[in-house]
Formats: C-alpha cells, structure tokens, sequence
C-alpha cells in the first residue's frame, strides 16, 4: 500500500510505477473505466482475447466462471451505467486480473466504492482471484489508511 498527503505526489508516483510495470498492469481506477457501450463480460474478455488469442468462447466461459466466484454471473451482460458499485468495481479488477501476471493497482478504490467505512470488500475481492494475480498495489491519500485497517507501517 502507497499513501500519500496529496494528489501531485500520488499522481506522480502512480505514474512512474505504471511506466516501470506496463506489460503487466492492470488497472481499477475511475481514470480507466469500463467501456460504458460493452457489456461487463465484453469488457472483461477483451483482454484475454487481444493479449492471447484466446477463442471469444473460452474467453466468454472463463469470465463467467470469474463473476461466479463473486456470484456475479447474472451482471454479464449488464453495461457500465446498469452497474452498482460493488458491481463495477468487480468488473473492473476481474479485467485487471486478466492481464497476464497481472500487477494489480487500485488507484483510490474509495473513489469508486465511495460509501464503503473500511476495506472489508476490497480485502474480499482480493481474495477471491488471488490466485490470477502475482501482485497488488493499492495507492491511495494517507488519510484513508484507517479505512484499509492500516495501524503501522502503510508497506506492510
């Protein structure tokens, strides 16, 4: 975890770190959006699909079984807009995580899951496609860290 007092040093960092790790990243932020005219699973197995030419049908079989693991199948053809936050925010890590050896960033998840208290979510969603990921950034303003359960060290 990355906190930071202001945006400029935030904004700085995040960009440096995306530039030290593009062929690998993913990632969830309201600077990168769904595409808002593709459904959820569209969206989703554009990567897959363009990255490693994988069939548009085991790429569509594969995202299915990911959303299955958040019980999310059902928002598959749902679009951008037609979304909760939770929803969208689901969405959006599962395409991070298709990237291959995906380094994950969540660049100020409470901007996306604004009425959330603390990161019980977040830490959730992790969890669940831990397995698809080979790292996880979170960058965030240091006045957040209560709400990720951060009492030390913000690195650790």
């Amino acid at each position: 975890m990355k906190l930071f007092a202001g945006e400029e040093d935030l904004e700085a960092a995040l960009e440096r770190f995306a530039a030290a790790n593009k062929p690998h990243l993913g990632l969830v932020s309201l600077t990168a959006p769904l595409i808002s005219n593709l459904s959820v699973c569209n969206n989703i197995t554009l990567i897959p699909q363009y990255h490693r030419n994988m069939p548009r049908q085991e790429a569509r079989s594969l995202i299915f079984d990911l959303l299955g693991r958040f019980d999310l199948a059902a928002i598959a053809e749902k679009r951008n807009p037609a979304l909760t936050a939770e929803e969208r925010f689901c969405g959006m890590l599962l395409r991070a995580a298709m990237v291959r050896e995906a380094v994950v960033v969540l660049d100020r998840p409470f901007s996306i899951l604004t009425h959330l208290q603390d990161g019980g979510f977040l830490w959730e969603a992790l969890r669940k496609v831990d397995d698809l990921i080979a790292e996880v950034d979170i960058f965030d303003y240091s006045w957040q860290k209560e709400r990720y359960g951060v009492t030390d060290d913000p690195e650790n």
